[in-house]
């Protein structure tokens, strides 16, 4: 059922628009609805239906050592602060998922990134950020992190402190500081891996 009678692009920006639905409700009444999207005007996923990402977040555990992970801690302008994350980023023009990952890990913390492609690949598919305000979708792509942390290749748009964290750093984490949604959830995950088999929880 089509629930809408027309679509308004009330901005012109080069990373994310926002965009007037002439909705209906399930009575037919009218109504304004606003959302954002990443996507050109005749590709947003209202009329395509595609569920395609347009961005990655990075589970990297460290390769020397599977009991810790790498996270960032990113100034975000809308909290006026630091937030807890997973590296992540957007893809690319042509590139796939795993290209995208193992760009942005190199951008952001300088580390290489080593794809791991095993488990069941329903948990890597792409899946909504939060479709109450935007079509956005993302793939979690997991792996090992290697080599020596950097800023060289970091853009200066982005404040951004890499840390590696254990077990207990990552609970204090949660329960402290403040977290996004996504790298929380990931978080638990590995709060319950094992060393020996640190993406078990990627299995059937």
């Amino acid at each position: 059922m089509k629930k809408y009678t027309n679509i308004h692009k009330l901005s012109d920006n080069k990373f994310l628009n926002l965009f007037k639905l002439d909705a209906l409700t399930d009575s037919g009444r009218p109504f304004d609805y606003f959302f954002v999207s990443r996507r050109k005007a005749d590709e947003i996923k209202l009329l395509t239906g595609d569920s395609a990402a347009e961005g990655v977040v990075i589970y990297p555990i460290l390769k020397e050592n599977p009991e810790k992970i790498v996270l960032i801690r990113q100034y975000r302008y809308p909290l006026g602060d630091y937030l807890y994350e997973f590296p992540a980023g957007l893809i690319d023009a042509g590139e796939t998922p795993d290209m995208a990952a193992i760009r942005e890990m190199k951008e952001e913390t300088g580390l290489s990134f080593e794809v791991y492609t095993g488990g069941d690949a329903a948990y890597r598919r792409s899946f909504f950020m939060g479709a109450g305000f935007t079509d956005e979708s993302c793939n979690a792509v997991f792996g090992y992190a290697s080599g020596t942390i950097s800023r060289k290749e970091m853009e200066d748009t982005e404040s951004i402190q890499v840390i590696i964290v254990d077990k207990l750093e990552a609970k204090r984490i949660l329960k402290e500081e403040k977290v996004s949604l996504r790298a929380a959830y990931l978080l638990i995950n590995f709060l319950h891996a094992k060393q020996s088999a640190p993406f078990a929880f990627l299995e059937e």
